[in-house]
């Protein structure tokens, strides 16, 4: 049988994620949860302090519990995963705007990430994620044209990986990954929501086919408190 305080922490838990209680509101106080609940106020607290060990919540001194923002997004960092699969987690409330697509000829740091030769065409291209009304995620893709010939704002607005599959008949197979976390640039503050945010997580991606030819470098700029990185690991024994 599952003790009281789960039940109750679940219940609460569910209501934040529901907004039924808002970022920035006050839960009710202690002896309020105790009749709402018929419980003991030891197993309210339980409840509370498991609230706020999984993010929902946070005790203040002489102010009781303020609801934090739950509504975070699982970024798997070993996984590979567009963001139109990412946004199927989030319902409808999510949208790309496609601020930059080009072909260009490579400097010398893009000719290094995708390994390319300075006369190589490559299809820079720049995407702003917006979820829940604020823009926090921008995009900043590099695909080599000798795999991706042809790109258009659609395809773009879409999903490019879909289009890679679907379209081309490719297979994507694995990335190697590097995240780092960075003030923002001033095109960071002029394209997110970055107010009251003097960092961001910069993830890198080296994208490769499943003949390991390396087609895309990606650095993916997060605004940090709309995601978790989560990631499953196995200890090997040798």
């Amino acid at each position: 049988m599952q003790n009281k305080f789960i039940k109750i922490y679940h219940d609460i838990a569910d209501k934040i994620r529901d907004g039924h209680y808002a970022p920035q509101d006050k839960l009710p106080s202690e002896h309020d949860l105790m009749s709402q609940f018929d419980t003991s106020r030891e197993t309210i607290r339980k409840a509370l302090n498991m609230l706020a060990q999984n993010g929902f919540i946070q005790k203040v001194q002489g102010k009781g519990s303020i609801v934090l923002d739950a509504r975070k997004f699982d970024f798997p960092i070993s996984g590979l995963v567009s963001f139109k699969e990412l946004a199927k987690k989030m319902g409808d409330n999510h949208h790309t705007y496609v601020k930059k697509i080009d072909l260009i000829k490579p400097g010398s740091f893009i000719q290094e990430q995708l390994k390319v030769r300075e006369d190589a065409k490559v299809w820079e291209v720049h995407r702003v994620r917006e979820i829940d009304g604020e823009c926090v995620i921008l995009d900043k893709d590099f695909f080599n044209r000798t795999y991706v010939d042809f790109l258009t704002e659609e395809i773009c607005q879409n999903s490019i990986y879909e289009y890679i599959e679907s379209d081309l008949k490719m297979t994507i197979s694995f990335a190697k990954k590097e995240i780092t976390v960075v003030e923002p640039t001033e095109e960071d503050r002029k394209l997110l929501d970055l107010d009251g945010f003097s960092n961001i997580v910069v993830v890198k991606n080296y994208v490769y086919f499943d003949d390991a030819s390396l087609f895309q470098y990606t650095e993916s700029r997060h605004r940090p408190d709309k995601f978790r990185f989560v990631d499953f690991a196995r200890r090997t024994h040798g």
